[in-house]
């Protein structure tokens, strides 16, 4: 079992920055954002694995950066030039390779006011 504690949601203008943080109880191979929206699917924002490598859905490409802390099974979410479709309840995941044991944080809100 992995317990995952997300911090650094918030309020922000457009235009704004935010970052957040996700730390697990220990270390699994994939960690990663998802958001959702109201009334919309939750869908992925960015992930990387214990090697490093990073995948961004596009919409964030440019704009928000993800890394990784392996010593304090933390990973961050940086997210510059915030608009006001970002807005969401972001999720932190942690997974395995394969997906097939999934772990999710409690969800943290980004407001971003036009």
């Amino acid at each position: 079992q992995v317990q995952l504690v997300e911090s650094g949601g918030g309020l922000v203008q457009a235009g704004g920055s935010l970052r957040l943080s996700c730390a697990a109880s220990r270390s699994i191979n994939v960690m990663g954002w998802y958001r959702q929206a109201p009334g919309k699917q939750r869908e992925l924002v960015a992930s990387i694995t214990n090697g490093g490598n990073t995948n961004y859905a596009d919409s964030v490409k440019g704009r928000f950066t993800i890394s990784r802390d392996g010593a304090k099974n933390t990973v961050y979410l940086q997210m510059n030039s915030l608009k006001p479709e970002d807005t969401a309840v972001y999720y932190c995941n942690a997974r395995n390779y394969f997906g097939s044991v999934n772990y999710w944080g409690q969800g943290t809100q980004v407001t971003v006011s036009a």
